[in-house]
């Protein structure tokens, strides 16, 4: 019975260092730190700095927080939002002429509208004296829907001042992301008053939803311009594998879930083609899933050679992705801050340096050692 008992256990530890090895192959830097720069967060969905060096952080459970002078302040005056699954409060930018507009953009889980639940929704307000002012609407996706899942949401000035967004596909994945007319599994355009661009590309398709931009997307949680090129790129959880980087392009379809490198969670599969003809490939996808978030791009000299480099935070696997990049491809991946909790967003601070959002920790500035 003892000889019986042993084996079993051998090869279920086999089996979990094979597992483990499967899990994530990206070598672990040792040679990174952070300081903890805003604590006792929950989940820090977005953040940006202003001006004088405060910071907005938006928390999902639906709180708007300002850090200033190492106080947090709630700030008053926000829209009605549906905090159910993924959902709740989610990204948060300023106007690219903030010091004279002073609109500050967010995406949240509305309820307003047609059907029950909530949908992704964008509003622009100002802030005076901890208090939105101003509150405008800008975009609502509909139906709303009682599905807790992918409703997206980052949000990203480009430029010219066009505003970016993605939307999740909302868990209909058969209907909404192939669909031009429904909202969901797409990333939208618009002019930063809400209007649509008259070059977007389906102003002249018959009933198609005129704001968007690209489609065939699953939920889009990271998006940012290439700091070169000035791309549009962003990246999507995938399911049982195939997370997605993509450029975005005007127009263009990223096949979710008509390809893909992923499985059902069950482990069946969702299509036998990973490409196909009129259908974007990735610039890089990790099988299996690292569960993205955040995204950012190392600009400064803060970090010395990691300059060019681009971030992507790890829900799963707890982590911050450092991916070194050549030729628009992923050529090299390491993992930093190794194991400090699921990290949700990624900004370049004002001094160059970087700093991190992370769930049940709050911000982080990185450290290289």
């Amino acid at each position: 019975m003892l000889f019986n008992f042993k084996i079993p256990v051998l090869y279920f530890a086999l089996f979990c260092i094979v597992t483990s090895c499967a899990q994530d192959k990206n070598p672990i830097n040792p040679n990174t730190d952070y300081e903890i720069i805003v604590p006792e967060l929950n989940n820090p969905w977005g953040f940006v700095f202003l001006p004088d060096s405060s910071i907005l952080i938006t928390e999902k459970e639906g709180k708007l927080i300002h850090y200033k002078n190492k106080v947090k302040t709630e700030v008053t005056g926000l829209p009605e939002i549906d905090v159910r699954g993924q959902g709740g409060l989610l990204d948060i930018v300023l106007h690219p002429d903030y010091h004279n507009t002073g609109w500050i953009y967010l995406s949240y889980a509305s309820p307003k509208g047609s059907g029950d639940g909530s949908n992704t929704a964008i509003i622009r307000a100002k802030l005076m004296n901890n208090t939105l002012k101003d509150v405008q609407l800008l975009y609502k996706a509909e139906p709303n829907t009682t599905k807790g899942q992918h409703f997206g949401s980052r949000i990203v000035f480009d430029q010219n001042n066009y505003l970016y967004f993605s939307i999740g596909d909302r868990g209909e994945r058969d209907s909404n992301p192939q669909d031009l007319t429904r909202d969901g599994g797409k990333i939208y355009r618009l002019h930063d008053d809400g209007s649509i661009p008259k070059d977007n590309p389906y102003v002249s398709t018959p009933h198609a939803i005129t704001a968007i931009y690209s489609y065939g997307h699953r939920n889009p949680q990271g998006m940012e311009l290439h700091p070169e090129t000035g791309a549009l790129w962003s990246h999507e959880h995938g399911p049982k594998g195939g997370d997605e980087l993509n450029e975005i392009q005007s127009g263009k379809n990223y096949g979710w879930p008509k390809v893909t490198f992923g499985k059902n969670y069950s482990g069946t599969s969702i299509t036998k083609s990973s490409t196909k003809e009129g259908m974007e490939p990735p610039l890089h996808h990790w099988t299996p899933s690292i569960a993205p978030s955040g995204m950012a791009f190392i600009t400064s000299n803060a970090y010395g050679d990691w300059k060019g480099s681009l971030l992507v935070g790890s829900l799963k696997f707890q982590y911050l992705n450092r991916c070194v990049l050549k030729n628009n491809k992923v050529i090299k991946e390491e993992r930093l801050l190794n194991g400090i909790g699921r990290v949700r967003s990624i900004n370049q601070g004002p001094d160059g340096m970087i700093y991190v959002g992370v769930e049940q920790l709050g911000i982080v500035k990185l450290k290289r050692l």
